[in-house]
This record gives C-alpha cells, sequence and structure tokens, in this order.
C-alpha cells in the first residue's frame, strides 16, 4: 500500500487561478521522491494540500492510509514538514524549539530522541544556543530537527537547499539519505536538476499545475544517456544503402547529413562498426559531432511542449 495516495486532486483558488489540475500520484513507503517543476508549478500548492495547510478543491488525499479530512490528526501526525521559509522563534535555545514542537503532536516528552535527532544533524553541540545566533544552515537543520521531533513516517522537504551553499547541499543530501534508512518516506520540492539527480529514488515532474511525468530515477537516466552521433556528408546521399540497415540511421531531409543514436553508459557504442560500415559503402564525410541529452534536456523539453 502507498503511504500517499493522490487521487483526482484540484484546488482552484476564489480568484480563479486553478494552482492543481486533477494530480493522481502514488509514494511508496520508504521512497525519496523528488518533486520537480518550474517555480509556480503547483508544489508548494501540493504539499500544502497533503500536509493540511490548504484545503482541496476537489479529490482525495489518504496518508499511511488515513484520510487527511475525514482522519486529520492522524494522518498530519504521520507527516513531518520542512517548509522553504525560516519561521523560527529567535530567542528560543535549540533544544526548546525542536522539544516544543514534539509537544505540539501530543507526544510525551522523550529527551532521547530529541538528543538523537540533534545529534544526527550536527546540532548536538548548538542546543542551547539561541537561534538568532545561528547560520542560516543551521537553522535549516532546525527546521529539520522540528519536523522530526513527533518521528513522523513522512518527511516533506519544500525547497530544501535553496540559497544554501554547496558544502551543506552535500551534508543536506546526506542526511536525507540517511534519514530513508532509517525507514522515513522522504518527499522533496526542488527545482535543482542536480538535487533530483542525486537524491531521488522516482522523480516527478509538475508544470502548471498538472503531473507530466512520473519516472524511476534510473529509468529517467538510462533514457538521457542516449547520444546522438550527427555526420556531416561530403555528397547528399538519396537513402540510406542496405549494408547499414543494422545501425538504424536516419537520413535528413536534404540528404547531406546522417543522425546515429546510441547508448553512452553501454559497454560498446558501435561507432567503430558504423564508420567501417560508411567507409565500405563508399561514403564520405567532412565532420562529426556528438550532443548527449541531461535531466535538464528533458524537463526544459517536457515543459515546454506543454
Amino acid at each position: 500500500m502507498p503511504v500517499i495516495s493522490v487521487a483526482d486532486l484540484s484546488k482552484t483558488y476564489a480568484s480563479g487561478f486553478q494552482a492543481l489540475k486533477d494530480i493522481n500520484l502514488d509514494i511508496r513507503r520508504g521512497e525519496i521522491f523528488a518533486l520537480l517543476g518550474p517555480n509556480g508549478a503547483g508544489k508548494t500548492t501540493l504539499i500544502s494540500i497533503i500536509c493540511g495547510i490548504v484545503n482541496p478543491s476537489a479529490g482525495r488525499v489518504t496518508v499511511d492510509g488515513r484520510d487527511i479530512i475525514a482522519d486529520y490528526r492522524a494522518a498530519r501526525a504521520a507527516i513531518g514538514l520542512v517548509p522553504q521559509e525560516l519561521t523560527t522563534d529567535a530567542f528560543e535555545t535549540v533544544w526548546a524549539t525542536v522539544s516544543f514542537s514534539r509537544g505540539l503532536f501530543g507526544k510525551p516528552a522523550d529527551p532521547a530522541h530529541i538528543e538523537k535527532v540533534l545529534k544526527d544533524l550536527s546540532l548536538w553541540e548548538k542546543k542551547d544556543s539561541t537561534l538568532r545566533t545561528l547560520s542560516g544552515g543551521m537553522k535549516r537543520r532546525v527546521l529539520i530537527a522540528k519536523a522530526l521531533s513527533h518521528e513522523p513516517r513522512v518527511l516533506f522537504l519544500d525547497e530544501p537547499t535553496a540559497g544554501v551553499d554547496v558544502e551543506l547541499r552535500k551534508d543536506m543530501w546526506n542526511v536525507v539519505r540517511t534519514l530513508r534508512d532509517s525507514g522515513v518516506t522522504v518527499i522533496l520540492t526542488t527545482h535543482y536538476i542536480e538535487e533530483a539527480e542525486q537524491m531521488a529514488d522516482r522523480v516527478g515532474v509538475i508544470n502548471k499545475g498538472e503531473i507530466v511525468l512520473v519516472e524511476d530515477k534510473a529509468e529517467l537516466m538510462r533514457k538521457l544517456g542516449r547520444k546522438q552521433l550527427t555526420i556531416h556528408l561530403q555528397k547528399a546521399l538519396g537513402r540510406v544503402p542496405d549494408s547499414l540497415a543494422a545501425h538504424r540511421l536516419t537520413l535528413s531531409a536534404d540528404g547531406m547529413e546522417l543522425t546515429y543514436n546510441y547508448d553512452s553508459g553501454g559497454e560498446r557504442t558501435g561507432i567503430t562498426a558504423l564508420l567501417g560500415g560508411l567507409y565500405a559503402a563508399g561514403i564520405r564525410f567532412r565532420d562529426l559531432y556528438t550532443t548527449q541529452s541531461s535531466l535538464e534536456d528533458i524537463f526544459v523539453g517536457l515543459v515546454s511542449e506543454r
């Protein structure tokens, strides 16, 4: 059973703006799921509905089998949310802030759990510091600690590394992997392609309030592993000779270009055999170059198609 199930979810605001259109999405227990999309695509609205902060206009969401509206308290208690904005009481200590968050969910005090969370996030040395004395990166960690204080099964990270330096970003990724290994399902929204590539087991792409793709990251990267070799010919070809049929070449309209697709992740690209075949068929070329698509290209392609 998926840990989160979203069915036919839509959200239209009073202004008439439709932020989400018929979203259907299942998130598997124990995975890291990256929700990718440009700013304004609906990422934060979707998270806010699942977390019970915004009401849906239509559709149904369950978290750990519990309906987010009919069984609000139990559904919400299963979730930890790390928001984009750093909103914390500047004069509280780290220990007090994180302990208080646990109490909000009606959980009894558990100093040992709070200690473990702070140590896992490298905050233990700062437990008695007030939040206003911490760097931005440390404050971000405190937000994660607050979200984990009540032992949720699902953790949402909304743009976790926006405005965070590269060093801290790598640290955050390690924290997220450790959480996943401990059995927490992690959903992160991001517009950093690199983040999805590094972190996710699966990637969902959202654009203009619609899910345009959900794919295993490995499968997505396999599609991306494909490279293209373009061969500029000396003389125009009327058609591809039968002797070269096995290479599945594409001939451009004016017959001056041949295109060959190959998998750069494979052991053999087949380029040597292809060049030998061209030579044997008496086809001479002026130039050749290769191109490779990236997750960025696929993303831009998907978003612009719509």
